[in-house]
């Protein structure tokens, strides 16, 4: 007889077997959707990722969201290099929500790894976060990762197209495959002279099985991939049919405008809407709860979004102000500091003795730096529209959402429906910035609009409701301290940051999960810096927060860049050496930061003298050294300062980046112009401030935005490189907030430490 003993061990035997046969098993395919793509009239599906038609129009699936960044351009090109398609022919359409458009790369660079790590616990580590994110992961847009992502899977999905094609032409013609080419929409076979278009064969190859491992095009063959191609979206965005979530008009459209407390994460205690219920138009006043970490409210329903914003203004409302009503701007800054007093937090990085080097250094510097919270401020203020039928248990929703597969759960859930119940559409985006990867918004529409069954609602916010319910970049403290032997070399280095952690609020918030454990995003930009110090350590404190944070553009690296290159340039100054030369001397075995820093300084001219400003101020240059999400850049800045008031000017940042293998230079131009832009409004007039939960800035005249006319000239050079290509949206902001400070000090000796940068 059989003990239940050895079952039990036998059982175990074989789950652990089976477990680890899992682990050494590549994630799974990404070409099949779990259920076939739907397809219009004449539209044959090949995968998961492309259609073709019988008019030859090939629909490419994006499975990222677009939100100024072009990858309706780059990830298409991906796909219809490999395909040989005409690209004059090649349109692209949102994807479904589907397990294959999972965002691996995302989450595996979010592991708490320095870049130089080349061990086998991150090779481990980095290996099952991937092939878990392919079976339990999210569709995400975010971390500067949609190229990086879905480089191998779109290539492979369209050589996997054009091999199905190719085996479509050969069976019809009775020819061998290998003798079958395509390119630019076309199948030739030169020894019969048979050519068909890729409409004509199209039902044809979807009939062929998917073909096993399928080879990808050398580079030297690429004749779209690293070319400067127009983006796709411009026509549309110019002249207005481009369709943003605001667009979206349904027949039968309602208009929800809101009231939500005035103190972050408050609820509605009582209110009265009689005076609103009696004005034109209106259809229902309701109450609303704060989900997914927005705050509580009253929506006015009317038939146009003026009589909905005019009734709101006459709804009485007392609130629930919670916990967050005796946060302030002061206590915040105090909490984090007593953090610092009281702990040297989590070490994310370690080398040598930092604390021993320090105290045997011949001469040490010490500095504070800090960093305020910060508003996202999309051009375009959120929004989500809601069709909710109940009667045919479904939904839709149209949603400008940098994560559709949550927004979907979100709606659902405040809907009462199951997730494969709801039908997600994701319109363009008006600026996401990370603002988008939460989805209070959504469930707050879904409230309002299962309150109006058979009527699509499209809830809309003000500027100023966006402004001041945001999930802000965390404010952040940081001590540095940096030690010298007796020639002045550098032999030690010690940061220690305090702030809030992004991930363990977005956790809660989303998932309800306890947060817990290190947070990359809090130390990014600060422990995984390239420079080579003999002695090393990098911590940072997380301080619990009732004021809601999330993922700003570029995260971590946005502040603690700033912290890092401002005390590199305090060293390179204690020191006596030349700023650039002092970052080379710790790079002897990083050769491509080494390459960037120093291509940067040759192009701006480092070491000559400068001209005046226009109105006769000196200038002077500062540069900086960063890399994040993969990839590396340097900037160098060109300022002034007038002497009437004090105001900051750039005049030109020269940027260079290594993103790896360029998949079209043009985006990444127009990539780098933007994050600079960004980063600049950040570092010159970017600040929230709070006085009792309560957000002190509601529009662009109290958190500005670059003007035209201060706008610098932007120089982009794009080294060369065939390594894969890494991050573009988000790399170009960190640099520049130091590389104007340190350029500030070079100009005035004031060493600025607090942003926005404020000259005395």
């Amino acid at each position: 007889m059989v003990s239940r003993r050895r079952i039990i061990l036998g059982s175990l035997g074989a789950a652990g077997a089976l477990a680890i046969g899992w682990s050494v098993l590549p994630p799974r395919q990404r070409l099949r959707t779990a259920q076939p793509l739907p397809t219009a009239a004449g539209q044959s599906a090949l995968n998961g990722w492309v259609k073709i038609g019988r008019d030859d129009r090939v629909t490419i699936m994006l499975a990222k969201s677009e939100m100024g960044q072009g990858v309706a351009t780059a990830l298409a090109m991906l796909l219809a290099e490999e395909l040989d398609a005409d690209w004059s022919h090649v349109a692209t359409e949102m994807s479904p929500v589907d397990k294959i458009y999972n965002n691996l790369a995302t989450v595996v660079d979010g592991l708490p790894f320095h870049p130089d790590d080349q061990g086998s616990l991150k090779r481990i580590a980095g290996w099952m976060t991937a092939k878990s994110m392919r079976e339990i992961g999210l569709m995400v847009t975010g971390g500067s990762s949609s190229i990086k992502d879905l480089w191998q899977p779109m290539r492979e999905a369209g050589a996997s197209a054009r091999a199905m094609l190719v085996a479509a032409a050969a069976q019809a013609w009775g020819v061998p495959a290998g003798e079958v080419t395509a390119a630019a929409g076309l199948l030739r076979h030169a020894g019969s002279g048979k050519q068909a278009r890729f409409g004509e064969m199209a039902e044809r190859a979807a009939q062929q099985d998917l073909p096993g491992r399928v080879a990808l095009k050398d580079p030297a063959k690429f004749t779209l991939i690293g070319q400067p191609m127009p983006r796709r979206d411009s026509a549309a965005k110019s002249d207005g049919t481009a369709r943003f979530g605001l667009d979206v008009l349904p027949p039968g459209l309602l208009y929800a405008s809101v009231l939500m407390c005035p103190t972050l994460g408050g609820s509605v205690s009582s209110f009265d809407a009689k005076a609103a219920q009696a004005l034109p138009g209106v259809k229902q006043v309701l109450r609303f709860d704060g989900l997914r970490g927005g705050s509580g409210g009253i929506a006015v329903v009317a038939d146009t979004p003026w009589h909905a914003m005019q009734a709101a203004k006459q709804v009485a409302v007392q609130w629930d102000p919670g916990p967050a009503a005796t946060v302030s701007s002061a206590g915040l800054q105090q909490q984090l500091k007593a953090a610092l007093d009281a702990d040297d937090g989590f070490g994310y990085y370690h080398a040598g003795d930092a604390a021993t080097a320090l105290q045997s250094a011949a001469k040490t510097i010490r500095a504070e730096y800090s960093a305020p919270l910060l508003a996202h401020a999309t051009l375009e203020p959120q929004n989500c529209t809601v069709l909710f039928e109940p009667d045919k248990t479904r939904a839709t929703v149209w949603a400008p959402t940098q994560v559709p597969d949550i927004a979907r759960g979100a709606a659902a859930q405040a809907l009462g429906l199951k997730s494969e119940q709801v039908e997600l559409q994701v319109t363009l985006l008006g600026g996401g910035f990370g603002r988008r990867l939460d989805v209070d918004f959504v469930a707050q529409a879904a409230q309002i609009a299962r309150a109006l069954p058979g009527r699509p609602v499209q809830t809309f916010w003000s500027r100023e409701q966006d402004m001041t319910h945001d999930f802000y970049r965390p404010p952040c403290i940081a001590r540095y301290q940096a030690g010298f032997d007796a020639q002045g070399r550098p032999v030690a280095w010690q940061a220690t940051s305090a702030g809030p952690s992004i991930v363990q609020q977005y956790l809660k918030r989303q998932w309800g999960l306890p947060g817990a454990g290190p947070d990359k995003t809090t130390a990014e930009g600060a422990f995984d810096n390239p420079y080579e110090w003999p002695n090393a350590r990098v911590g940072h404190v997380i301080v619990e927060t009732p004021v809601p944070v999330g993922f700003w553009r570029s995260v971590g690296h946005s502040h603690q860049a700033f912290f890092t290159e401002s005390f590199v340039d305090e060293a390179a100054s204690a020191a006596g050496q030349d700023p650039v030369a002092f970052r080379a001397s710790l790079l002897q075995r990083h050769p491509r930061h080494r390459q960037v820093l120093q291509r940067a300084a040759a192009l701006a001219g480092w070491g000559t003298s400068l001209g005046n400003a226009p109105d006769g101020a000196k200038k002077a240059r500062g540069i900086a050294l960063h890399q994040s999400f993969g990839s590396i850049v340097a900037q160098v800045v060109e300022v002034s300062v007038a002497a009437a008031d004090k105001q900051v000017r750039v005049h030109r940042v020269i940027a260079v980046i290594d993103c790896g293998l360029a998949v079209n230079p043009n985006i990444i131009r127009q990539q780098m112009e933007s994050a600079i832009v960004f980063g600049l409004s950040a570092a010159l007039y970017g600040e929230i401030t709070l006085d009792k939960g309560q957000v002190q800035q509601t529009n662009f005249h109290q958190q500005a935005m670059l003007r035209f006319h201060e706008c610098p000239q932007i120089e982009t050079e794009i080294i060369a490189s065939a390594e894969p290509p890494e991050g573009v949206g988000e790399p170009g902001t960190p640099p520049i907030a130091p590389a104007v400070a340190n350029a500030l000090f070079a100009l005035t000796g004031q060493r600025l430490r607090t942003l926005p940068l404020r000259l005395a």
